[in-house]
């Protein structure tokens, strides 16, 4: 089966912030409460977020 390189993309903050229009103080209040995808570690003080979670939030806040 191949994997769909696209899907396993990850987003780093800055282009996270661009795609939900959100501040970074907004995302981790929602990552806080449960209403966001957390994010992963890729390095001691590196984050990102899988790319298929980010957009699958965004279909969710549309619908």
């Amino acid at each position: 089966m191949e994997l769909d390189e696209h899907k396993q993309s990850l987003l780093r903050l800055p282009e996270v912030i661009k795609r939900t229009g959100l501040s970074r103080s907004t995302i981790y209040a929602y990552i806080d409460k449960g209403d966001f995808p957390k994010p992963v570690k890729i390095g001691l003080r590196a984050v990102a977020w899988h790319e298929v979670k980010i957009d699958s939030w965004i279909k969710s806040r549309v619908a």
